[in-house]
């Protein structure tokens, strides 16, 4: 008899949890050896069990599913994360891939796809489909956002004018023009609107 891959599972939407532990259940060489529901949970529960595989959600209360993973792999570099997510905007992908995370499923994949990513991820490969690693290569040749423009690139999804975003910021309106205009050409978009819905759609910025 083989030992079964020993599995965490971290979602803090309940059904969906439960749904993916039945999952792993019903296959002969896994086991789930630990349940969690948030970030802070989830990092406690790898150092007390340090399971085979660690299946996690991107957002979850308390520590994001990226912060969990980077504080694990911090003291486990051998970790091995899954992330299993709604979410498939490049930059949540280039987030967690580049905070440690080995696979990255969407949710709305067949049970089949998750068996053969655990079993490929406890063997030391990674996964991540082909649309995934398209996004990311995607993400990889654009150019990053400085910290203060992404300052601004919330404050402008949050919807507050120019001059709100300098009172907030400590700047001048002038600066926040040259923050924008910056943040447009990187971006590749021609006006604030589709800044925000840009910025949205590729999980830059979450509401």
């Amino acid at each position: 008899m083989t030992v079964p891959i020993r599995i965490l599972v971290v979602d803090d939407h309940n059904v969906v949890r439960q749904g993916i532990v039945a999952l792993i259940r019903s296959v002969p060489d896994m086991t789930v050896i630990a349940e969690g529901c948030d970030g802070k949970q989830a990092v406690e529960l790898f150092k007390q069990h340090q399971p085979d595989v660690t299946i996690m959600d991107l957002r979850l209360p308390v520590m994001t599913g990226v912060e969990a993973i980077t504080v694990i792999r911090r003291e486990f570099p051998a970790a091995r994360i899954i992330v299993l997510t709604t979410f498939d905007g490049d930059e949540d992908i280039y987030r967690a891939l580049q905070g440690g995370a080995r696979g990255y499923l969407l949710k709305d994949m067949f049970g089949d796809d998750l068996m053969e990513a655990i079993r490929a991820v406890h063997a030391g490969r990674s996964r991540i489909p082909a649309a995934i690693a398209q996004r990311l290569a995607d993400r990889m040749g654009g150019p990053d956002l400085t910290p203060r423009e992404m300052d601004v690139l919330k404050l402008i999804v949050a919807g507050k004018s120019n001059k709100e975003i300098g009172r907030d910021l400590f700047i001048s309106e002038a600066t926040v023009k040259t923050h924008i205009n910056s943040l447009l050409g990187k971006l590749g978009v021609s006006d604030r609107t589709q800044a925000a819905t840009t910025a949205l759609q590729r999980g830059i910025v979450h509401l």
